[in-house]
C-alpha cells in the first residue's frame, strides 16, 4: 500500500480527487440538491440573473437571508438590456430541506364520484424533499435562468450526470475491448498479430468528428436524448479502443515471455485464460492511469457535439448543450451567467481527472517504488 500512501501525499491529486467526489455526489443526487424542476419555466422569468440574497429589509432591519419575488420587464430593442422587476413587499425567507412543488396524481381504477373529485385530497402528494428553497413566491435562482425561464443551477446538476458519467461509461466499453483485443494480437503473435494490428491502424487512421458529422447526416433527426447519448458513448468508444489495444499489445510481447507465463502453459493453461488471467493484470497500473486520463476526453466530445448541435438535445440538459447558446454573441455580453458555470465544470472536471491520474502515475511508477 505504499502507493496510497504516496498519493495522499500528492496535494493536487487529493485537490482533485476531492473536486470529483463533490462533483459526483451532487448529481447523483441532482433530486435532493437542485431547488427546481430542470424542465420547469418559471412565470416572467427568462434570462433573469442570479438572485440576491439579501439578509435585511428595505429599512434595514434583519430579518435572515430571503430573496424577493422577481420577473423580467421590458427590453430595450436598441441596447439589448432588460428591465429586471423585484417586488419588495414580499420577502421570501430562504430555508434548508424543503418540499418541492412535485405532485404525483393517484392512479385510480374507476372514475371518482363528483364530489371526491373535487377534494384537494386527490389532487396529488408532494414527491421531493429539496436541499434548500424559499417558503414564499421568489425564486432562488443562485446562476440564474434561462431563456425558457428555468434554473440554471437545477439544470447544471441535472445535467452532469450525462457528462461526468458518459466517460465511465466510455471506458467501461473501450477499455476491455482495447484489453482482450491487444492481449489477443500481443500473445499469438505472427499473422493474427499483423492481422489485427492492421485493422487497429484503420481504425487509428478514421477522425472521430468527420465520422460522426457523417452520422448525423444519415440518422432520424427525432432521436431521444437516451438514443443520442448512447450513440454518441458507443461511436467514441469505438474509435477510442484502438490506441489502448496497440499499447497493450507491446507490454503483453514482453510479458509473455516471463517465466510464470511459461509455466502456466505447462501447466495446461488455454491461451484464453492465460491472457486474462495472467497477462492482462500485469498491464493494471498502465490501465488505471491511461482509463483516468481518458475519462476527460469523453467529456469534451460530448460537450463539442453538444454545441454542434449533434449530442443531447433541448430541453434535456448536458454541460455541451449549455454551452450551445455561445454562439450567440449577444449571450456572451449580457447574459455570461449562462456561459461562465458550464464552461468553468467542464474545464474544473477535465482538470481534476488529469490530476488525479498523474497522481496516480506518479504512485504507481515502479521507478517511484524503488526510491
Amino acid at each position: 500500500m505504499n502507493w496510497w500512501h504516496r498519493l495522499k501525499k500528492n496535494s493536487l491529486a487529493k485537490f482533485g480527487a476531492i473536486l470529483l467526489l463533490v462533483f459526483y455526489t451532487a448529481v447523483i443526487a441532482a433530486d435532493f440538491v437542485s431547488p427546481y424542476n430542470p424542465y420547469e419555466a418559471q412565470t416572467n422569468g427568462s434570462l433573469l440573473p442570479p438572485t440576491r440574497i439579501r439578509w435585511a429589509d428595505q429599512s434595514g432591519k434583519f430579518i435572515g437571508p430571503h430573496v424577493y419575488p422577481t420577473t423580467q420587464g421590458k427590453t430595450d430593442l436598441k441596447t439589448g438590456d432588460r428591465q429586471i422587476i423585484v417586488d419588495y413587499t414580499k420577502p421570501s425567507p430562504i430555508r434548508l430541506f424543503v418540499q418541492g412543488s412535485e405532485y404525483r396524481l393517484f392512479e385510480l381504477k374507476a372514475p371518482l364520484p363528483p364530489k371526491w373529485e373535487e377534494t384537494e385530497i386527490f389532487s396529488g402528494i408532494p414527491l421531493k424533499l429539496h436541499l434548500f428553497g424559499t417558503t414564499g413566491e421568489g425564486k432562488i435562482n443562485i446562476l440564474g435562468t434561462d431563456d425558457q425561464a428555468r434554473d440554471q443551477f437545477s439544470r447544471l446538476l441535472y445535467g452532469g450526470r450525462i457528462s461526468l458519467f458518459i466517460g465511465i461509461i466510455g471506458v467501461a466499453i473501450s477499455f476491455p475491448l482495447g484489453m482482450i483485443v491487444g492481449g489477443i494480437s500481443g500473445y499469438f503473435a505472427g499473422w493474427t498479430d499483423s492481422a489485427i494490428m492492421r485493422v487497429v491502424e484503420v481504425i487509428m487512421t478514421i477522425p472521430s468528428i468527420y465520422l460522426l458529422l457523417a452520422l448525423a447526416a444519415v440518422l432520424p433527426p427525432n432521436l431521444s436524448s437516451t438514443e443520442r447519448f448512447l450513440l454518441i458513448v458507443v461511436i467514441t468508444s469505438f474509435i477510442r479502443w484502438a490506441g489502448l489495444a496497440r499499447v497493450i499489445r507491446g507490454q503483453v510481447l514482453s510479458i509473455k515471455e516471463r517465466e510464470f507465463i511459461q509455466a502456466a502453459k505447462a501447466m495446461g493453461g488455454t491461451p484464453l485464460y492465460i491472457i486474462i488471467r495472467h497477462v492482462l493484470p500485469q498491464t493494471a497500473t498502465y490501465i488505471i492511469i491511461a482509463a483516468t486520463l481518458s475519462i476527460p476526453g469523453f467529456i469534451e466530445a460530448e460537450a463539442v457535439l453538444s454545441v454542434i448541435g449533434l449530442g443531447i438535445q433541448q430541453p434535456d440538459p448536458s454541460w455541451g448543450n449549455m454551452l450551445s447558446i455561445a454562439t450567440n454573441a449577444s449571450i456572451l455580453v449580457l447574459q455570461p451567467w449562462l456561459i461562465i458555470p458550464p464552461a468553468s465544470l467542464i474545464i474544473l472536471t477535465v482538470l481534476a481527472f488529469n490530476l488525479l491520474g498523474d497522481g496516480l502515475r506518479d504512485a504507481l511508477d515502479p521507478r517511484s517504488m524503488q526510491r
